[in-house]
Formats: structure tokens, sequence, C-alpha cells
């Protein structure tokens, strides 16, 4: 059962989703931010930049370790491609647009982004070359941003708050919580901290790039050495002509496999440009990333011009490709949507009061793999780390 349908079946039975915390004020004047001390958050992502600003409404003292040169992790997005902003990673909203008000926690503020909807009554869909309704396509709840991304989102709402609390080029080596006190090691400096919100990436643990002692529990290891993070890219092509519907699938076999599909990335977006946008998780990621530019552009529109008659390549202007496996604090995409929830939960549960988990993988395994689930999973983090 994916990830997607579990959420379904339980909207379907009438019952609540189990472990789900959604973000509720923080601003609770009975925490003395004397009590807690010093936290440090290692990461820079919607997970590190949500722990912060929830801090910053506590007053409790932060830093946020990057590893990179900037923030946003996986909701990178670029403004140089067309006349709009293009999301090279994050993009669709996948839940009600009550969670820019959850993740913004500050009922002073008023939000507006503007997303849409996609319309079942004209819109349509390609799958394996067959046309189907959007519906058939599971896309009647994503919502599509106008005019900005996750990455706006977040620069606007939550980044001010924080921006004069990160700390950039800060790649995290190891961490010692076996005192009271808790010791960071960097490259270049050493950091001591009461409390650590880790909300790096879980390639990250895989990978080993970073050493705890103690080490971490068994369960928790043993979830992060068996949960499998899907490869990922994106890839945004502009066409001179439209020929394409919203949406272009393929199905991935066995679909534990990965994602792929094309989609009109130029949907509800005040612009004359055609720009038809790639979204590949899994295998599916594997056989762009691992090819050279050239051959890259050239699977993908001799794929599209099977589908659609010989009418990309003549149609074709430029392109813009993002690996996500390529990126070095990062390394992939997301933990795969058919992952064992109990192993995701393990994932996220924090380590005697004095490490938290928050991030898209480090949910209670209700929900993963979302921007929203990243801003909820460090409303959850923060409620743990002030109890």
């Amino acid at each position: 059962m994916t990830r997607k349908e579990f959420l379904k079946i339980c909207g379907i039975l009438g019952v609540g989703i189990p472990f789900n915390t959604s973000l509720s004020s923080c601003n609770d004047e009975s925490v003395d931010p004397n009590t807690i001390g010093k936290v440090l958050i290692i990461g820079a992502g919607a997970g590190g930049l949500s722990s912060g600003h929830l801090l910053q409404q506590l007053g409790i003292d932060f830093e946020i370790l990057e590893a990179s040169s900037t923030y946003g992790g996986r909701m990178k997005r670029t403004l140089d491609f067309a006349d709009f902003p293009i999301p090279l990673g994050a993009e669709w909203l996948h839940i009600e647009r009550g969670i820019f008000e959850e993740a913004v926690n500050d009922t002073n503020v008023q939000v507006n982004v503007a997303t849409t909807l996609y319309n079942p009554a004209i819109d349509t869909a390609l799958w394996d070359g067959e046309q189907i309704t959007i519906a058939e396509a599971d896309f009647t709840e994503d919502q599509k941003f106008i005019n900005s991304t996750w990455f706006d989102f977040y620069e606007e709402y939550i980044v001010p708050s924080v921006n004069d609390k990160i700390t950039y080029n800060a790649i995290v080596e190891s961490i010692d919580y076996t005192g009271e006190q808790i010791t960071v090691n960097t490259q270049t400096e050493v950091y001591t901290a009461d409390k650590v919100i880790f909300a790096a990436p879980v390639k990250m643990l895989q990978n080993g790039a970073i050493t705890f002692t103690p080490a971490l529990p068994a369960d928790k290891q043993k979830a992060i050495n068996e949960v499998r993070i899907w490869d990922g890219c994106k890839a945004f092509i502009e066409f001179s002509e439209k020929f394409y519907p919203a949406i272009v699938g393929f199905t991935i076999t066995p679909e534990t496999d990965g994602q792929k599909l094309y989609y009109d990335a130029a949907y509800g977006q005040n612009t004359n440009q055609n720009i038809l946008g790639l979204f590949a998780v899994g295998t599916a990621a594997q056989t762009f990333n691992q090819a050279d530019e050239e051959d890259r552009i050239n699977r993908m529109l001799a794929e599209l011009d099977e589908v659609f008659e010989n009418q990309a390549t003549p149609h074709y202007i430029k392109h813009t490709f993002q690996n996500w496996n390529a990126e070095p604090f990062i390394n992939g995409a997301y933990v795969n949507d058919h992952e064992d929830w109990r192993k995701v939960r393990t994932l996220g549960a924090s380590i005697d009061n004095k490490l938290f988990f928050a991030g898209t993988s480090y949910t209670e395994g209700d929900d993963w793999g979302s921007v929203h689930t990243a801003a909820r999973s460090a409303k959850r983090a923060i409620d743990e780390l002030i109890s």
C-alpha cells in the first residue's frame, strides 16, 4: 500500500490518520526559554527552517547549521529558465491550503499564496499512451502554485525569522550526545548545545557522513539502513508549440521501483511559454541521471516523439535538468512511497530528550515525502523538545 493510498483509505473509512500532528500555535507563554537552553538545527531545508521559525516564536535560542551555501534543500527553484518560477524540487501542494497558515503559525500574518487545482471538466491526461481523465490519473487533489513555489513561500514567510541564525558551509561530521551538553563537530568548528534537531536528509545517515556518539539506537539505525531512498531528477523543456495535455504518465513495474511523468509546467501561469516538466524517481530517474547531457535530452525528445507523433523534436527550444543524486548534501529524492510506515516512524523518533528529528522523512509514519510533512514534523519535534 502506498503512502497516498493509505491516506485515502483513512478518509474513505472516516477514521483519523494515526499519529498525525497538525500545527497549532507555538506562542506558548508557559514555556520558559531559559529551561531549554541552546538548540542546534542540522540542515536548512523545510524541516530545519520550520523548526527554527517555531523556536524563534518561542524565544528559544537556536542556530541552524547548513552544509551548503544556501537554504531550501529540495525546495530549490530557478528564475532564469522561464518568465515564472521553475521548481527544480518540491512542486505541488498535496494537502489543503490551510497548511500555509499552519506553517506560519501566526494569526497576525496574512498568507497570500495562489494555487490552482486541475480542472476535471477540461484537463486530460495520457497514461501509457491512453487518454484518461485527471481523476483517473489521480490528480484531483494536487495543486499547482501560481507564479511561485514552495521555496518562495518559505522565503517570504519563514526565512525572515531565521535568516540571521543560519551558518552556511557548515558540514557536520559528528554529533556527541554523551554528556549533558551536546557537541557538534563540523569540518572547521566545534559547536555545543543543549538540544539538537537533526533535519538533514536520511541519505546523509545512510552514507555514514555523520557519526554519532553513542551510536544511534539499534532500531533507528536499522530503519536508516533499510529504508529505500528513491533516486530523483526533474527536467523542464521549452517548446514553440503546446502539443501535450496536463499530465503524461508512464507505468513503472513494479510500482515500488519509482514513478515518471511529464506535465504541463506552465499550467495556471500567466505566460505564453510552453514548458513541459519531467518528474522521475527511482529507476526512471537513474536512466536520466546516468546519461550525459546530449543523450539525456535526446532520450526525452525521442520518448515524447513516440507519444506525440514526432511533434517534440521540431518544436524543441531549450531545456534544464536537475539531478538530485548529484547534490552533495542530499544525494537523492525522498523515502519511497511504498515504505513500511513503521520504519518511517522510527526514523522520526527522538532520542534521550536530546536528539530530535524534523523533515520529510522524519514523521510519525502517517505521511512523508512532501514539504507539508516537513513542516508538521518540525512542530512535533518542537512539542517534544519543550515538553
